[in-house]
């Protein structure tokens, strides 16, 4: 099948850090034909790696390329919803990049426009590709965990920060930088619907206004616990992700993953609690003794996967239409989490 002409707009850390190296992994599915950027110096650099394409400092330009097929919006997070929407209203298929609104009613917008332009809008929440992410939830599928009842994620490490990413005006901030990755893998373990939340935010180390330390608690109306954690102040790291099961646990940090669980052969004895007076003989509870299975595992789930594969189901969904599996209402969904998060803060945005 043929190649899918690109188009990036914003040509920043995004777009020239991240998505021109990642198209550019995949030269048999995509080839970049323009960028766009409002800062000349980026678009030298630009077409110094592309001297094929054409370069842009004018988005209305920029959107009538006839060529561009699939327009990336990678601009700064509060111009990400109307930029999508003006490409997907100039016939483009549309690459956006997250956070993918800042307000539920850009959200919603998002959300309308997809319905006007079906199959044009797709959501570039990549850490659904990430290998721990897949393995962890295949062991979790597998029940050798039992039932899990809570799930612990985190995010840590310690930096004095100053780019726009930590001013609000800019939609910096944790909860926009690292949250919706995060808040959208929380959702996914949480595989319910959200019952209630419960947050808190702070700012430690970083130089703006904006939070950089963040702890929000979902409960879903399974019961099931998600407690996730983005810090941008916390000096020592805890484990990327905890899980507690009814039979068992794991942590992972990095590409390790330590797991404890009782063994699937092992035979409980028929025990009931009693309201007696325990026997003097030191021994506390149920004396049965069981079998548990320790292990550490590399990361290596059954399915193959890497973050920038979700260039490969953006090609399939594109060009194969087949099913892309980040739907606009998880999209949706995180944002919502997010506003509500922020609200009555003093890290909402102003005005």
């Amino acid at each position: 099948m043929k190649k899918i002409k690109v188009g990036i707009w914003g040509l920043g850390r995004a777009g020239y850090c991240m998505h021109i190296t990642e198209a550019l992994r995949f030269p048999e599915m995509f080839e970049i034909v323009a960028g766009c950027d409002l800062a000349k110096d980026r678009i030298k650099v630009s077409k110094e790696k592309l001297p094929a394409g054409r370069f842009y400092s004018n988005p209305e330009e920029f959107l009538k390329d006839q060529e561009v097929e699939l327009v990336v919006v990678a601009t700064r997070s509060p111009d990400h919803t109307a930029h999508a929407l003006k490409a997907l209203a100039a016939g483009k298929y549309v690459f956006l990049e997250k956070p993918v609104a800042l307000t539920y009613a850009d959200a919603k917008k998002l959300k309308k426009s997809s319905e006007k332009y079906p199959g044009k809008l797709f959501l570039r929440h990549n850490r659904r590709f990430e290998a721990p992410f897949t393995h962890i939830r295949e062991i979790i599928a597998s029940g050798i965990l039992g039932d899990v009842y809570e799930v612990k994620l985190h995010r840590h490490g310690y930096q004095r920060r100053n780019d726009w990413q930590t001013i609000i005006g800019c939609g910096g901030g944790q909860l926009n930088n690292w949250g919706p990755h995060i808040i959208d893998h929380a959702l996914r373990f949480l595989e319910s619907p959200v019952a209630n939340v419960w947050s808190d935010l702070k700012k430690i180390a970083a130089v703006g206004d904006a939070e950089d330390h963040l702890k929000i608690v979902l409960t879903g109306k399974n019961g099931r616990i998600v407690d996730l954690e983005i810090s941008g102040g916390a000096a020592i790291s805890q484990p990327e992700y905890v899980i507690f099961g009814t039979k068992g646990a794991l942590t992972c940090q990095g590409d390790s993953i330590t797991l404890k669980y009782i063994d699937p052969k092992q035979k409980f004895l028929k025990i009931k609690a009693y309201p007696d007076n325990p026997p003097l003989n030191g021994v506390f509870g149920n004396a049965e003794v069981l079998k548990w299975i320790e292990k550490t595992i590399k990361v290596a789930p059954k399915a193959k996967c890497d973050t920038h594969d979700i260039w490969q189901a953006l090609y399939n969904a594109i060009r194969k239409g087949k099913p892309y599996p980040i739907t606009i209402e998880e999209g949706m969904e995180v944002v919502r989490i997010t506003e509500l998060v922020k609200k009555g803060t003093a890290f909402a945005p102003k005005g």
